[in-house]
């Protein structure tokens, strides 16, 4: 009888812990045959722990009370008035009014700080791409010159990755990613035993007065980011405080050298 041919949808199943039982046994067979696809499907769960690692808390919070709330069915008398053409003349005053609140939200309320989603937005892009075995960057370290000018006009701004061969990290290259309102580049780095770090550039500091130096813990990556001449830097990874801070303080060194 001749096998059947394995999909990437009972791949990404079997990453998932939901293929069905009665094929696990092929599919395993064919990944102790293709050991890339394997590396990458455990790359796959690796981002996964990662990610649920850091969103658990969010998931495990109490539904706040006002989402509890059931909605009130209109009372009748509203809902016979409520007819066409009144229905019509509604739904414009609605949305004229709604759209006057979203141009006077937009126009007076202040855009969230930078500061603020920094530690997170560093976290998440950590979480995702260290994990990866044949792709992790775009651009590799032994290109490191493309690397350098293709971020800096990206980003519209000279940036070259920080030289971490002292602390024990070479740079492994580097990404670029999207943000909130512009582009982001990630750089990554690793040690002697496959320990990774990433430091997170985001050009959306302009205008942002808070330059601090802080530490944050994003499930099970500490960050440590600031904000500093229109840019916002984070450097990730799972060092304990200590070391990471130790690193940092050399990246933000080398950094305002430049």
């Amino acid at each position: 009888m001749t096998p059947q041919p394995i999909h990437e949808d009972e791949l990404q199943a079997w990453a998932d812990r939901r293929l069905p039982a009665e094929r696990q046994t092929q599919v395993e067979s064919y990944l102790e045959q293709h050991p890339d696809t394997h590396a990458r499907l455990q790359a796959y769960q690796a981002q996964n722990r990662a990610l649920q690692s850091l969103f658990q808390p969010v998931l495990e919070e109490d539904i706040p009370e006002h989402l509890q709330e059931l909605p009130r069915p209109a009372p009748l008398l509203r809902q016979r008035f409520l007819t066409w053409p009144w229905q019509s003349a509604a739904a414009v005053l609605l949305v004229l009014s709604g759209a006057l609140a979203g141009w006077q939200a937009h126009t007076y309320l202040p855009s969230p700080s930078l500061a603020a989603a920094l530690p997170r937005q560093a976290a998440i892009a950590h979480a995702v791409y260290t994990p990866e075995v044949r792709h992790p960057v775009e651009v590799g370290a032994d290109q490191e010159t493309h690397l350098a000018a293709w971020l800096s006009k990206r980003l519209g701004a000279p940036l070259r990755p920080p030289r971490l061969g002292a602390q024990g990290f070479e740079l492994v290259g580097g990404r670029l990613l999207p943000g909130g309102q512009g582009p982001v580049a990630l750089f990554m780095y690793q040690d002697g035993g496959g320990q990774r770090l990433t430091l997170y550039v985001s050009g959306e500091g302009s205008g942002s007065g808070d330059t601090s130096f802080r530490f944050s813990r994003e499930g099970d990556v500490s960050v440590f980011y600031w904000v500093d001449g229109g840019f916002g830097y984070a450097l990730s990874g799972t060092l304990d405080k200590a070391s990471l801070g130790t690193i940092a303080t050399q990246v933000y060194q080398q950094l305002e050298a430049r």
